[in-house]
């Protein structure tokens, strides 16, 4: 499984790196999207600028982790037809998810830096576990509907999710999958230390999307 395990996770790398925030807003409005607002190449920051192209980076961005997650069992496969069989194919999964995720955020495209890594998770998210991602969705949705708080809706629905997940999975499949997913968590929990530090404080920014 090494050399396969090895493929997958570099694949799932550098769909993860692609940055679809900083591509939109350059194409479509001139600018480079880390000098403006919060600096960040994500979702929220993006919509800042304009509404419509934070969606499509959040489409785009979800998507890259999705199709990074969907195409690790065939591309193990075809390195190796044993390292997708079913007591190999969580760790498989798991970590073609992790990397999608570590991608986004260390983007070789970017001189290792990037994103927090929210739209992508979703995506790798969406492709283990659908209903789990629907049922944190709505807390997330509840969350930003209350607060208007991006941050603070997508720490809570990062730490939330491997325990909702960890119910839909398998007595066998938990050992093996649910590192990856408390992973992908921390590490964007720890991408929003800044946004925990003032939300503790009361100085972060809400999300008020322009109708324009």
């Amino acid at each position: 499984m090494g050399v396969s395990l090895v493929v997958v996770c570099a694949v799932a790398f550098l769909l993860g790196s692609i940055p679809f925030g900083l591509v939109l807003v350059h194409l479509f409005r001139g600018v480079d999207v880390r000098t403006t607002g919060s600096g960040n190449i994500g979702t929220a920051n993006v919509a800042r600028i304009a509404p419509a192209l934070g969606l499509w980076t959040l489409v785009l961005d979800a998507a890259k982790g999705f199709v990074a997650v969907i195409l690790a069992k065939p591309i193990a496969a075809h390195v190796s037809p044993t390292a997708a069989d079913s007591s190999h194919l969580p760790i498989i999964l798991g970590a073609s998810a992790l990397f999608a995720v570590l991608g986004h955020v260390f983007s070789v495209f970017l001189k290792f830096k990037g994103g927090k890594g929210v739209a992508t998770a979703l995506g790798t998210f969406l492709a283990l576990m659908p209903m789990a991602v629907l049922i944190v969705f709505v807390i997330y949705v509840v969350i930003y509907a209350m607060w208007h708080y991006t941050s603070l809706a997508s720490i809570t629905s990062a730490a939330l999710f491997p325990v909702v997940a960890a119910f839909f999975m398998k007595p066998e499949e938990r050992p093996l999958l649910l590192p990856f997913l408390v992973a992908i968590s921390l590490l964007i929990i720890v991408k929003h230390r800044a946004n925990i530090r003032r939300l503790l404080a009361g100085t972060e920014n809400r999300l008020e999307l322009k109708r324009h």
